[in-house]
């Protein structure tokens, strides 16, 4: 996902996911040649700013929950054509987009942060439809939703 060299922005959010990605490119830059940027959501002209601040990849912390919601809410909505935007690696605008915890249940990134001892908030989101739907299916037959993302993955590879 990265290389030496790379600048890597992230949102800067209190999230538990947004504090374990922000601990996860402090770990890689530490072992390796690779600077990381944090910064407030941008509004607009998004990748420009991005450029003129030098980087290179932004990563963002997708969960294989955030995926599996919206791959199958856009199935539903018959908006199939614009899947590949959950690859865990894409460019977008001339900007490497990376989402290292894309592979990872929210509820095995929560573990960990709390594992850490990472300092977050817990947010409250207010979830749709397909979402609770998919967090019950979740309960009864586990790794559902990495299912529907591994399935996407693999429908990629082959094209």
């Amino acid at each position: 996902m990265v290389q030496s060299g790379d600048i890597i922005g992230y949102f800067k959010s209190k999230h538990f996911r947004d504090i374990v990605l922000k601990e996860m490119l402090k770990m890689i830059s530490n072992k390796g040649d690779i600077k990381i940027k944090e910064f407030a959501k941008l509004k607009k002209n998004t990748s420009k700013k991005m450029r003129t601040l030098g980087i290179t990849n932004v990563a963002l912390s997708s969960s294989v929950d955030l995926h599996a919601d919206e791959i199958v809410d856009n199935l539903i909505k018959g908006d199939a054509k614009n899947l590949d935007i959950f690859m865990p690696v894409k460019k977008v605008k001339g900007i490497k987009v990376i989402a290292p915890l894309s592979l990872f249940l929210d509820e095995e990134i929560l573990l960990y942060a709390k594992l850490r001892g990472l300092q977050f908030k817990e947010i409250k989101i207010k979830k749709d439809n397909i979402e609770i739907f998919l967090d019950e299916f979740e309960k009864k037959h586990p790794e559902v939703k990495r299912a529907v993302v591994n399935s996407l993955l693999e429908l990629y590879k082959k094209n």
